[in-house]
């Protein structure tokens, strides 16, 4: 019920484009739901040079100049980093486009909502992922685990907002795609 929600939503209401941000990169990742509803996680592996090293992410990178367009990125990236071949799923849309902010490498991200219909086999490249992680959108529906943290960058301190799940944190520009993912999961009235 919940994915005819987000497909019904994705159809009325497309995910917003971001004014482009001069110099920035641009990325797509893979919101990838499977049967029953879960959705696929990874947790980054951990590289010296990595801002967003060791972090809790949707499948993903960067757009090549190869790649016929984002979906194409988000869909060989999925392929390249988990092994999960999304050329025969059905791709709801996309979400809104997420901007990173101003302190980190500055990357615009598309992220592409997929449906497959079936449970896939896993196959990590370990050069970029250390595991993958489930998570039932009724869950990230329901709000477990939301709260806040204490987070300090170059000598500031935030407070940020978090969802932690099994030992696992969901924070920054994912949490805010997740966000964008269950703010549609509400049947139109």
């Amino acid at each position: 019920m919940l994915l005819e929600h987000l497909a019904d939503s994705l159809r009325q209401s497309p995910g917003v484009m971001e004014a482009r941000l001069a110099g920035a990169a641009r990325a797509a990742v893979a919101v990838i739901c499977r049967p029953g509803g879960d959705v696929l996680f990874i947790r980054r592996a951990v590289h010296e040079q990595d801002p967003w090293s060791g972090h809790i992410a949707l499948p993903g990178g960067r757009v090549d100049p190869g790649d016929e367009n984002d979906q194409a990125a988000a869909v060989r990236e999925s392929l390249e980093e988990v092994g999960v071949n999304l050329s025969g799923s059905t791709c709801l849309g996309m979400l809104d486009q997420v901007a990173s902010p101003d302190l980190a490498p500055r990357v615009l991200v598309s992220p592409f909502v997929f449906v497959i219909d079936h449970d896939p086999a896993i196959r990590l490249d370990t050069r970029e992922v250390a595991e993958v992680l489930w998570f039932g959108l009724d869950r990230l529906h329901g709000g477990e685990g939301r709260g806040t943290f204490p987070y300090e960058y170059k000598g500031n301190q935030f407070v940020l907002p978090r969802i932690d799940l099994d030992g696992a944190r969901i924070w920054g520009m994912t949490l805010r795609i997740v966000d964008d993912l269950v703010g549609r999961l509400q049947p139109k009235s």
